[in-house]
């Protein structure tokens, strides 16, 4: 349907402008007159010309999801209807895509469907957890609740997505700068070396020669190397894109020193966010877990949380299998076993949450403050290796000069 811009009077007086979507000018008119609006002037919102070219299009970030789900949850709270409170914020909305994502999830729930069913159309934005707490606050009748609870956790969810992020960006980052300057020096300043030192006609130190091979090598297969390494990522990901690779790259990733235990810790702390929030919002168990064992981000986990899955189908209880996986430690156990002999498991599994988040944060400020300096020991240690060893004839010659 065609979008009009509008502007006009409300009710109380006052000027005021938006869009509206309607089948011709004389509906759009007349739903502004519904809602009590004066109209002073009222045309075809002009076509994007780049509309249809999806990665032209602004992306719509988690920030844009979480901020609109904290507000239409104040908006049902307050007594807003649903069709209402989307149709505000759909009009306050500042990037076009997620403008139109819910004017058309509005038009989906204003022609019959639940807001679940509405948001199935974006999987991408909306993902299973967020559209099956959505279906149990709508059962419920506590969608303001469960969607302050999603909007809660989704905080949560980015917080400790960056904590893990900011862990590895900055050895990222350094080991980056140290091959560029590697390449750098190997390619243009270590020939103007090799140049001098083979017009003095003497023998160079083991190291010199070690370094110049080096820099040849570099310069002669360079782009080899580029190749070499796209072609060794592409196989990485399509080996670790099969069951068989996921299962063997994830172990091997929880049995990684220092990292090991991070990545452990992580899956832990979100799985326990996710079971308890889908719990406390109504979610029946085995769909809890199937979507909890969705977004564990590791294989070994997820083979365990749906161990988990079957054990609850056979009557028995959540904490045993998760023993025998061997991959959740014995607190957590203990803790579930508890929380599932009182009746509090989501509440228990909150805590669990809690504790593991700031087990993240002191791994992550451990890590950071182990990977600084042995970055730096290794960069300069790299390159002072190097200069020493171009310098060495230098001194060499010096020293048969002084003698």
């Amino acid at each position: 349907m065609p979008v009009y811009v509008w502007v006009g009077v409300d009710g109380s007086g006052r000027d005021t402008k938006g869009e509206i979507e309607a089948r011709d000018e004389q509906t759009a008119r007349l739903l502004l007159s519904r809602k009590k609006i004066r109209i002073k002037k009222l045309k075809t919102k002009p076509k994007d010309l780049f509309e249809n070219i999806s990665f032209l299009q602004p992306k719509v970030k988690t920030k844009d999801i979480v901020i609109f789900t904290r507000q239409l949850s104040t908006m049902i709270d307050a007594g807003l209807p649903l069709v209402r409170g989307l149709e505000i914020l759909a009009s306050q909305q500042e990037n076009p895509t997620f403008k139109k994502m819910l004017t058309q999830i509005k038009t989906d729930v204003e022609s019959g469907s639940t807001f679940a069913e509405a948001l199935k159309k974006y999987p991408k934005h909306f993902d299973r957890l967020y559209r099956n707490m959505v279906a149990a606050g709508e059962i419920g009748g506590i969608l303001d609740e469960v969607l302050r609870r999603l909007s809660d956790y989704m905080e949560k969810a980015q917080a400790l997505k960056a904590k893990v992020k900011s862990a590895l960006t900055y050895p990222a980052i350094v080991l980056a700068i140290s091959a560029v300057v590697l390449s750098i020096i190997l390619i243009f300043v270590i020939p103007t070396f090799a140049k001098m030192f083979s017009e003095f006609g003497a023998a160079l130190p083991t190291p010199t020669m070690m370094v110049i091979t080096m820099s040849n090598i570099l310069r002669s297969y360079f782009f080899v190397f580029i190749g070499g390494f796209f072609a060794l990522y592409v196989i990485f990901k399509k080996y670790y894109g099969t069951e068989k690779g996921r299962l063997v790259i994830d172990k091997l990733l929880l049995r990684a020193p220092v990292f090991g235990p991070l990545i452990r810790k992580v899956a832990v702390a979100k799985f326990s966010r996710t079971l308890g929030t889908l719990i406390n919002s109504g979610v029946p168990i085995i769909e809890a877990l199937n979507v909890a064992a969705g977004t564990a981000g590791n294989k070994i986990v997820e083979n365990a949380i749906r161990a988990v899955k079957a054990s609850i189908s056979e009557g028995r209880s959540i904490a045993q299998p998760l023993m025998e996986s061997k991959v959740f430690p014995s607190m957590v156990v203990q803790m579930i076993s508890v929380g599932e002999t009182t009746g509090a498991l989501d509440a228990m599994l909150n805590k669990i949450a809690d504790f593991y988040d700031e087990e993240v944060d002191t791994a992550v400020d451990g890590l950071t403050s182990m990977i600084e300096p042995f970055m730096i020991v290794f960069l300069g240690g790299t390159i002072g290796s190097i200069i020493i060893a171009m310098y060495l004839p230098i001194f060499k010659m010096a020293a048969v000069v002084g003698g």
